[in-house]
């Protein structure tokens, strides 16, 4: 009997080999979960983990629960937590702040609590026979998990639905902002930009007229000096703004240099040009 139990519970090779690099992924992903500094770094982490999990239900031919694995907590519940972190705004400097008294010594306790409990049933855990599978699956997988989940778990079911509407209301809640002032019209709002002084018509668009249109170029003013309204505050700030306002100038006083030696020379051949018209005639 035991032989028989070990030839149907014994690992090929390529389930060993998925399962040590799987499992190093899983573990590594876990890790980052607790230590990564941003919040929204850590929810990817944990999506990264539920989804290798998944592959291990798959491999294992689970097929209902790794489809339910992506689908609904990977899909849906870690996205919910982080469009709930995101929207919140969770940052770094927030993990410092205590809003509760004492609850990382509890966290620590649970933690420690959880960890006994987690080893004991491992160590408890039988894997020369199973009892109740058959009875489950009876009538098919999903039928069998349905009337798991709504009749022996139904509390805890309802528990985790309540949590998750919980959280998406309370990201809502504390997103939501109270106007405390009347909202400006738009005549008000054009009087202010008057006052203030600001630049009323469209801005100048960028480039240089007939030598460069890029908007990373600020257009020239007569004087020759750049214009910084022609280029975008953000290519300004990043120092992406390219200035040919020298290369300009350099060409304008090539080209007035090269208009006066062509007014020196009409000025010197007028003789040349009366005799050429007298022979023409």
């Amino acid at each position: 009997m035991s032989a028989q139990l070990a030839a149907a519970y014994s690992t090929s090779t390529g389930e060993a080999v998925q399962f040590w690099i799987l499992g190093t992924v899983a573990v590594i992903g876990a890790l980052c979960t607790v230590f990564m500094k941003k919040a929204v770094h850590s929810a990817l982490c944990l999506a990264g983990t539920m989804i290798v999990l998944a592959v291990f239900y798959l491999a294992n031919g689970a097929y209902f629960l790794g489809i339910v694995q992506i689908v609904v907590y990977t899909g849906a519940v870690m996205m919910l937590f982080l469009f709930v972190v995101m929207l919140v705004g969770v940052t770094a400097a927030d993990s410092l702040k205590e809003t509760i008294k004492g609850q990382r010594w509890l966290a620590l306790v649970s933690g420690l609590g959880f960890g006994v409990l987690l080893i004991a049933g491992i160590a408890n855990a039988s894997l020369t026979e199973f009892s109740g599978v058959g009875k489950a699956n009876a009538n098919g997988n999903v039928e069998g998990l349905a009337a798991l989940l709504f009749t022996k778990y139904v509390f805890a079911f309802e528990i985790t639905g309540a949590l998750l509407i919980t959280a998406a209301v309370g990201a809502m809640v504390l997103t939501h902002r109270e106007r405390t002032e009347r909202a400006a019209t738009q005549r008000e709002m054009a009087e202010k930009r008057v006052r203030d002084g600001r630049q009323l018509p469209p801005l100048p668009a960028p480039g240089v007229y007939a030598r460069h249109n890029a908007v990373d170029i600020a257009g020239l003013l007569p004087d020759g000096t750049p214009s910084e309204l022609t280029v975008s505050k953000t290519l300004r700030e990043r120092g992406q703004v390219r200035d040919v306002s020298m290369e300009a100038l350099n060409d304008l006083k090539a080209m007035e240099q090269r208009a006066e030696e062509r007014l020196e020379r009409r000025a010197v051949d007028p003789v040349r040009g009366k005799r050429a018209e007298e022979a023409s005639k």
